[in-house]
């Protein structure tokens, strides 16, 4: 497990990006901005991300069409989607690719945002805490065996 909580937010909107990383920051969140969507697996692979923030909206590259990249490449990244309004379709759409939440933009009050990126960090934290056990348990069973 990890204590710093890192996140990549994808967004086509560099001012918003920037604000957003500022009022997370106080939060103990380290929000990396990346306005272009389409270097976004590039920047997975540099990084050390497990959790995006991703607006649906972007001229460069659909952000649904990031999501489905995102899952391809790793099914373990957590997905927010953080987006202007969008149709229904396009958020059932992201529902179904594996997005774990949506929020709207604009971000008044960042708490409920904070909110769950921190559920999110906690899902990451069991799947982690479950993997390590079964390391233990499957070690322990192999000196079982050559015993």
């Amino acid at each position: 497990m990890n204590s710093r909580r890192l996140i990549l937010h994808v967004d086509d909107d560099p001012q918003f990006t920037r604000a957003l990383a500022a009022r997370l920051a106080i939060f103990g969140i380290e929000a990396r901005p990346l306005n272009d969507p389409r270097y976004a697996l590039e920047e997975l692979a540099l990084g050390q991300y497990r959790v995006v923030l991703l607006d649906l909206d972007m001229p460069q590259l659909d952000g649904i069409e990031v999501l489905r990249q995102i899952k391809t490449y790793d099914g373990g990244i957590q997905v927010v989607v953080l987006t202007d309004l969008v149709p229904m379709t396009t958020l059932l759409q992201g529902l179904r690719l594996g997005a774990e939440a949506t929020l709207f933009k604009p971000v008044r009050d960042v708490e409920p945002l904070v909110s769950v990126i921190d559920d999110v960090f906690r899902k990451l934290d069991r799947w982690w805490e479950a993997l390590e056990e079964l390391t233990r348990r499957r070690q322990a069973e192999l000196e079982l065996l050559a015993n």
